[in-house]
């Protein structure tokens, strides 16, 4: 353990700083250390936040780390350099590539920054993945993570894991706010097939693990039970997948629901959308490590319906059980659609994780390996 002064110096690692689960977390964290009157560095290659991270009073530092190969262990003499001048108590490593060149810098290193991982995804099992296991704290997105950890890297012991879930922003995904005045008639405008029925919205990039086949044979069992409901995928358009698209297309014509069917890039106006929505899909054929779109969306009392399995299946048995069926089961799925959209039942957002608990639970893994704080009761109601 370390005996340091009241203010901190801990630094982040990722590979980029765009859009995403592990970037928005690092941002959150960032913007409580400078709160907290503590030094905040985030190292990556650089990305659309980078300006949102410095606005907030953080600093970034340039260093590309996100080629798997080994152009990448050119980048250990830097990083051990920059270690070296900015001495930080801490390093938190967001993701495989920067915690293999972490731990190379760090070693030798007296005295040794503390060193945690967070482990946002249900990783492939083999030795590259290992490291991220090999922290002093390991963070888990979830308690579906947490399992997968210990199930497959023995030399893990379980004390030295924290479950942190993601947290909702209260603020933007707030049920009181209203809808942004004249924006449903201006989004329906531009998508003019989700007029005249109960609008379901699938979020999700342009990839076939995120369930939109699934949507569309969903879509078409309600037209023929009667329920005229319109689909959004939202986020399926992306450079560089548009076969996929296509794909979809055919098939939501071949079962004759293509003209209910609007077809979308990722938007920013994505809160205007859950609101607007009847029912939300979370339909990813493989277990996820988390289900933002889950919390999200019931945070704004929005019935979710989804997967029972991982992440989603885990947030849905604490959140939402009504909102739960078992995997690709399409008749299910469809029983469970009709209830929800014809009796949508209350929802209970008040334990439903926040952007300030995750902030919270965070600093509380740092204070813990810094100053020997004792761990926070919180996490008694997580790591099972």
């Amino acid at each position: 353990m370390r005996t340091l002064a009241t203010n901190w110096t801990v630094i982040q690692l990722l590979p980029a700083l765009d859009a995403g689960g592990a970037e928005r977390s690092t941002l959150e964290v960032a913007a409580a250390l400078v709160a907290a009157g503590h030094r905040s560095i985030v190292i990556s290659a650089g990305g659309a936040w980078v300006s949102r991270l410095t606005a907030g009073g953080s600093e970034h530092i340039l260093l590309p780390m996100e080629r798997k190969s080994l152009y990448a262990l050119a980048r250990i003499a830097k990083l051990r350099w920059l270690l070296r001048q900015l001495k930080p108590d801490l390093v938190h490593a967001r993701s495989r590539l920067p915690a293999w060149l972490a731990r190379a810098a760090m070693w030798r290193m007296r005295p040794r920054p503390a060193f945690v991982t967070t482990v946002h995804g249900l990783n492939s099992v083999n030795a590259y993945s290992a490291v991220m296991s090999r922290a002093d704290r390991v963070i888990a997105v979830s308690d579906t993570t947490r399992r997968h950890l210990l199930k497959h890297y023995a030399r893990l012991d379980a004390s030295r894991i924290r479950v942190i879930p993601r947290g909702v922003d209260g603020q933007e995904f707030c049920p009181e706010n209203s809808m942004q005045s004249g924006w449903k008639e201006a989004f329906l405008a531009e998508f003019p097939m989700l007029r005249g029925g109960p609008w379901l919205t699938l979020p999700g990039r342009g990839t076939r693990l995120k369930g939109h086949g699934d949507a569309i044979e969903l879509l078409a069992r309600l037209h023929v039970e009667g329920i005229q409901g319109r689909l959004l995928l939202l986020g399926v358009i992306e450079a560089g997948r548009e076969d996929y698209a296509r794909e979809l297309r055919k098939k939501a014509g071949e079962l004759g629901v293509l003209e209910f069917i609007a077809f979308s890039p990722t938007r920013a106006d994505v809160r205007e959308i859950y609101l607007a929505s009847d029912l939300v899909l979370q339909l990813s054929t493989r277990p996820e490590s988390f289900g933002r779109i889950v919390t999200e969306a019931l945070s704004l009392r929005r019935p979710v319906l989804g997967y029972a399995h991982g992440g989603v299946g885990e947030l849905l048995e604490r959140h939402f059980p009504a909102g739960a069926v078992t995997p690709r089961q399409v008749d299910e799925l469809c029983a469970r659609a009709q209830l929800l959209l014809q009796e949508p039942p209350l929802i209970d957002i008040s334990g439903i994780p926040r952007v300030q608990d995750l902030q919270r639970l965070t600093l509380s893994v740092y204070r813990e390996l810094l100053d020997g704080t004792a761990v926070d009761p919180a996490f008694g109601l997580t790591a099972r």
